[in-house]
């Protein structure tokens, strides 16, 4: 049996002969596509392949159609809005990702943009400290719960919500518990947010939420841009000059936010937040292994199509 890597943004060197090791070891045959500059590459090498790992590569219905041998596909990561479910699920194919691989790295990614946005971009004025402020987290699943880490040892007030999490679970990692999506922006200085972009949730963060937000507020997104309403979060920027949005995903309107609102605003060239060594190397080997088992035994513990 094959297993494919296929990253147009590769891993790295030291993730790639991990993963190498972790197939061969098996008595699997391991083939590696990094860099490909066309699709039809993709097309290609998956023909034949009966695993197949993937980063942020697009997995669509083309892609799974020509896999003809395909019975797994993981994506190194947590997000999988890059594959093609339906196509997966009509195809035969179990899809998996790899959480809490990049999680801490996130996390710390939001703590970076957190204090950039605290002390003004660094522009040289006087900012503010994050000591004592109160964090929202939206979402308190393995990201959510290294932010709620590191905001303790920065001394704010943490409060998360997430419907699918209990609260006795927020509560012992000494969190608040909040119900309502209204609670959660209108009741904290900084709010993080780690939802996932479904149909419910795209969209779904908009100028109500953003300009409910407290005085010298900073909405920072290290999730996906999708769930950003991106004429709403304009809307609340031009209302409250006192308001800031960081992200990790460029949003659309990029160039004209960034010309209307200056320091007040601030991308990353590209998403980067799973992007060091240690979560390329952890998040690879996850793949592998959970690749590997599938085509062993059929274990599917990170399944998420069904």
């Amino acid at each position: 049996m094959k297993v494919l890597v296929a990253t147009e943004k590769p891993f790295a060197a030291v993730a790639v002969n991990s993963i190498r090791q972790v197939v061969e070891e098996a008595g699997f045959t391991f083939e590696l596509l990094e860099k490909y500059a066309a699709k039809s590459e993709l097309l290609a090498a998956v023909a034949d392949a009966d695993a197949l790992i993937v980063r942020s590569d697009k997995v669509d219905a083309e892609v799974i159609a020509a896999g003809k041998s395909l019975k797994v596909i993981v994506r190194a990561g947590a997000g999988y809005d890059n594959i093609d479910l339906a196509a997966a699920t009509a195809a035969g194919i179990c899809v998996e990702n790899t959480p809490g691989q990049n999680s801490n790295a996130v996390a710390e990614l939001v703590f970076g943009m957190a204090v950039m946005a605290a002390r003004n971009m660094y522009d040289g004025t006087s900012g503010a400290e994050l000591k004592d402020k109160k964090l929202g987290i939206h979402a308190f699943g393995q990201v959510g719960r290294n932010v709620a880490r590191i905001a303790k040892g920065f001394g704010m007030e943490v409060s998360a919500l997430d419907p699918f999490c209990p609260d006795e679970v927020m509560l012992q990692a000494g969190v608040k518990p909040v119900h309502s999506i209204e609670e959660l922006y209108g009741g904290n200085n900084y709010v993080s947010i780690h939802i996932p972009a479904t149909p419910e949730t795209r969209g779904s963060i908009g100028y109500e939420l953003i300009s409910a937000m407290p005085k010298g507020s900073v909405l920072i997104n290290t999730a996906r841009k999708e769930v950003i309403d991106e004429d709403g979060l304009r809307k609340a920027l031009e209302m409250r000059p006192d308001l800031k949005y960081v992200a990790d995903i460029k949003p659309d309107n990029a160039p004209e936010l960034a010309d209307a609102f200056g320091g007040r605003v601030f991308f990353t060239p590209k998403k980067m937040g799973a992007q060091t060594s240690e979560a390329n190397i952890n998040a690879g080997i996850a793949a592998a292994r959970q690749s590997v088992a599938f085509l062993k035994d059929g274990t599917d513990t990170y399944r998420v199509n069904k």
